[in-house]
């Protein structure tokens, strides 16, 4: 999978990870993936929602110890 843009989000807390892949997603095109990583364990429910909520899709989701990585894909 291509990756349009990453973002590391390691130690910060809700609502920062969602405003800032709210604000990658505005830097790029329909059809990109960013890749998000995150040690919020509540960043899990808060990108499934704010996914279903935009409509971007979460191509992929997994988790390595303590970080999160989601795999978003622009609407």
């Amino acid at each position: 999978m291509q990756v349009a843009k990453v973002l590391d989000c390691k130690g910060k807390c809700c609502p920062e990870p969602i405003l800032d892949i709210k604000t990658a997603m505005g830097e790029v095109k329909s059809g990109d993936v960013v890749e998000m990583q995150a040690t919020d364990a509540g960043s899990v429910a808060d990108m499934a929602s704010w996914a279903k909520r935009t409509g971007n899709t979460i191509v992929e989701q997994k988790q390595d110890g303590t970080v999160y990585t989601f795999y978003v894909k622009k609407k």
